[in-house]
Parts: structure tokens; C-alpha cells; sequence
């Protein structure tokens, strides 16, 4: 019995559903509102534009960082939506999603240009020094029918 001044024992927290920090309804593995999720996406948007504007812009960046952070938040993304009972029905979470995919292929293109300008740019490079190294016996004689001038 508790007395007039008693408090009750304090409850424990409440489970998480995932490692959002999302709480579960009891008996439920599943988020309680969209709202993490949108947030999630959020942030995962805000990493890819800021890498994709970098790259546009030649604005010397950490690309491991960035991968870090997109792992991170793909990973956090992934979770989110195993919370749900089956795939996102609600339209404004599937426009979100939509979005970030086209955020992410635009992100791919622009990735793609910056490593073949950076393959381009290692060859040069790797021919440079290749021909600074070089004596000119081995390479290949030039001239009208393969002979010596």
C-alpha cells in the first residue's frame, strides 16, 4: 500500500523498435509514426547533396567521409523500414523515398564523371613518368615501314 506521500516506482522506458530510438507500441516491432523515418531520409538527402554540390563544384572533400556517412545513413534507412509492417503505403513517405532516389542517381552520375576525370588524370600521369623513365630501347621505332630512321 502506498501512503499519502508515496510515489509510484517509475516505469521502465519504453522498447525501442530499432536503433532510431523509435518507440514500439507494446507487442509491436514496428515505428509509431512515420515521422523518424521522414527524418532519416532527411538527413541521408542532406549528405548527398552536400557531396554531390562538393563534386560540382571541385570543392576539395573526404570522399571515405562521405561514403562513411551514406553507409550510416543507408544502414539507418534500412532500418526504419523493417520497423514497418511491409513496404511504405503512406504517399508522402513513398514521394520522400522516390526523391531520395533521384537525388541518389544524380549523385551516382556525378561520381561516375569525377572518377573517370580522375582515371584520365592518373593515366596522363602514369605515361609521364613512364616516359621520363624511359631510354627509348624498348619502345617501338618510328618510321615508314617499321624500319630504323
Amino acid at each position: 500500500m502506498l501512503g499519502p506521500f508515496a510515489r509510484p516506482a517509475p516505469q521502465a522506458a519504453p522498447a525501442r523498435a530499432n536503433g532510431l530510438g523509435v518507440a514500439a507500441r507494446p507487442g509491436e516491432g514496428t515505428l509509431a509514426a512515420p515521422a523518424p523515418l521522414d527524418r532519416v531520409i532527411e538527413r541521408l538527402e542532406e549528405v548527398v547533396d552536400q557531396e554531390t554540390a562538393a563534386l560540382r563544384t571541385r570543392t576539395a572533400i573526404d570522399l571515405k567521409d562521405f561514403n562513411n556517412r551514406k553507409s550510416q545513413g543507408l544502414l539507418e534507412l534500412n532500418r526504419a523500414l523493417r520497423g514497418l509492417d511491409g513496404p511504405p503505403k503512406d504517399k508522402a513517405i513513398l514521394t520522400r523515398l522516390a526523391g531520395l532516389r533521384a537525388k541518389l542517381d544524380v549523385n551516382r552520375a556525378v561520381l561516375e564523371t569525377h572518377l573517370a576525370a580522375v582515371r584520365e588524370v592518373a593515366t596522363v600521369l602514369a605515361d609521364a613518368i613512364r616516359d621520363a623513365e624511359s631510354d627509348g630501347t624498348y619502345s617501338p621505332s618510328i618510321g615508314a615501314g617499321g624500319g630504323r630512321l
